[in-house]
């Protein structure tokens, strides 16, 4: 397998072996026009298997969607073939990344953002009106 060495881009390595398409999609990559490369249970000595997106353009990345989805996920940034590191932490509040699981909730009735905030340093996010924990 080949893929091209990127010259400007991103590169999210470290993702959680299965989460590659789950980043994919949240982020929108999806419906992008440039070339995205996802690599599935690629092999790691840190975290055994790993999923790695590679995206070949400097884009507007939604930081906190990836924080939300796995905050062990190591952003390489590359400009002019030079790569600089980037870690993620998790983000504060999210809002519409998520749905809100319980059925009974305002936000799933009416026409309104689906917000969560994070409650502890484990990464709980609750939702601002019920206070269900997102999945």
């Amino acid at each position: 397998m080949k893929i091209d060495e990127i010259e400007n881009g991103y590169v999210l390595d470290h993702i959680s072996a299965g989460k590659g398409m789950d980043v994919y999609y949240a982020l929108g990559l999806d419906k992008l026009l440039c070339q995205v490369a996802i690599i599935q249970n690629a092999k790691s000595k840190k975290i055994g298997t790993k999923d790695i997106i590679k995206v070949n353009e400097l884009i507007d990345l939604n930081f906190d969607v990836l924080g939300f989805i796995d905050p062990d996920i190591t952003v390489n940034i590359i400009r002019n073939g030079k790569a600089e590191k980037r870690k993620l932490t998790l983000p504060k509040r999210v809002v519409n990344i998520v749905k809100c699981p319980n059925p009974r909730c305002i936000s799933n009735s009416e026409n309104i953002d689906y917000e969560f905030v994070l409650t502890d340093d484990k990464g709980t996010y609750r939702c601002i009106y019920c206070e269900t924990k997102a999945n």
